[in-house]
């Protein structure tokens, strides 16, 4: 496994482009099968998930070419309805193929998901609601068989957001025969997206950004070119990295729309920021104080992803936070990672109490993608040198954070 080795105490002073966004990629991936044709994704991040994705749709006989960062799926021929089931086992986002097999080819075979360890993420929201579509699901062998007569509209109620769930139904509904209303929505960003490219190519759904999707279905998807829009997650870790390091920077084409609750708590400790012309300007040389309380929630509250690496700013500022964790339960897995550092954090349960003062250089282990971005900011801010083991983790979300940390001023190296 290869490592990340970060020289701490180096305030930032540079600019990077913000990547494509890896949770709107994946499930815009997926949908690209219900289109007998070709799809091109520009500003496609090229990282591990992406790619564990791409070799799926080539498994059940999509053909896919890159040109930088752009992606062509041709999805005309297809030879199967069975997902590769070491590659699905890898990754959470593989249960979104469901919704387009069904609708594709009446049947899907996936393997039960694999991805981040964070906590319980159970699929029971996904089958129900396509279930409300006319498919039937069943284990088998230990995988998850889908099958249906003919998808068709349907009504839906979410009694719990859920992000996977909203795109799986989604995607089985907007080529099903008839009407369907979906209630309860997630509205996180991702939803939109997709939606959005949905539309785009030809789709018919009305209520994007709502809690309340209206799908009229279409016998089909054309061809389309659409942008990624820039990762969220990605924008938010390099103002944790310039607020940890009390350093400057500028980020190019973050999403800023959709970053308000990190911004909003980069601000309550001090930093300070200013968007112009497609560049987000940080000043982070105050960003030093300490919130009295932070707490994760669905969109627009702040997001549980960026919660672990908030954590490792909050460890190297003065005075006492507290966070509260209300979606995965396990998000402080990395904890004992950062108190090998000399973080001060106490856990009870779902609430994080941390008491701000030095880091220190360490070899640690990064067990989960955010959580092994934290670690590596918590390295920017540390006395001395900090080795993050297992870097094969952030690289299912980052598409190399060693060279934008880089670009932004730090020193940091792969092994």
């Amino acid at each position: 496994m290869g490592r990340i080795r970060i020289e701490g105490g180096i305030p930032l002073d540079g600019e990077v482009r913000i990547q494509g966004s890896k949770n709107a990629a994946l499930p815009i991936m997926a949908a690209a099968l219900l289109n007998r044709g070709t799809t091109v994704l520009k500003g496609c991040p090229r990282i591990a998930d992406v790619f564990l994705m791409e070799r799926m749709l080539k498994g059940l006989g999509a053909k896919t070419s890159w040109q930088e960062d752009t992606l062509e799926i041709c999805a005309r021929e297809l030879h199967s309805c069975t997902a590769d089931r070491e590659l699905g086992e890898k990754m959470r986002s593989s249960i979104v193929l469901m919704g387009s097999l069904l609708g594709r080819y009446g049947e899907g075979i996936l393997p039960f998901p694999g991805g981040c360890v964070i906590g319980a993420r159970p699929i029971d929201l996904h089958l129900d609601a396509l279930g409300r579509l006319g498919a039937e699901f069943k284990e088998e062998k230990g995988c998850l068989w889908g099958r249906t007569r003919g998808l068709h509209g349907g009504e839906i109620f979410f009694p719990r957001s859920s992000v996977g769930a909203t795109q799986n139904a989604v995607l089985g509904a907007v080529c099903a025969k008839g009407t369907t209303v979906i209630r309860g929505c997630s509205i996180e960003p991702e939803v939109s997206w997709l939606c959005r490219f949905l539309n785009q190519a030809g789709g018919k759904i009305r209520g994007t950004g709502t809690s309340c999707l209206v799908i009229q279905g279409v016998s089909g998807l054309h061809d389309t070119v659409f942008q990624i829009p820039s990762d969220r997650i990605a924008a938010g870790t390099y103002v944790c990295a310039s607020a940890i390091t009390r350093g400057k920077g500028i980020l190019l084409d973050p999403p800023v729309g959709e970053m308000g609750s990190l911004l909003k708590a980069y601000e309550k400790i001090g930093g300070q920021y200013a968007y112009k012309s497609g560049k987000l300007f940080l000043c982070s040389q105050r960003a030093s104080g300490s919130l009295c309380r932070l707490e994760t929630g669905i969109y627009p509250g702040f997001p549980t992803d960026l919660q672990s690496i908030f954590l490792a700013v909050l460890a190297c500022a003065r005075g006492e936070s507290l966070i509260r964790e209300n979606i995965f339960e396990d998000r402080f897995k990395v904890v004992p990672q950062l108190q090998k550092m000399g973080a001060q954090i106490t856990l009870d349960g779902r609430i994080a109490r941390i008491q701000g003062g030095r880091l220190l250089g360490a070899l640690v282990k990064a067990e989960e993608l955010r959580g092994g971005a934290a670690l590596v900011v918590a390295g920017l801010g540390a006395e001395g040198e900090t080795c993050v083991e297992n870097r094969e983790f952030i690289e299912r979300g980052y598409e190399d954070i060693s060279r934008d940390l880089n670009c932004l001023g730090a020193k940091t190296q792969k092994d």
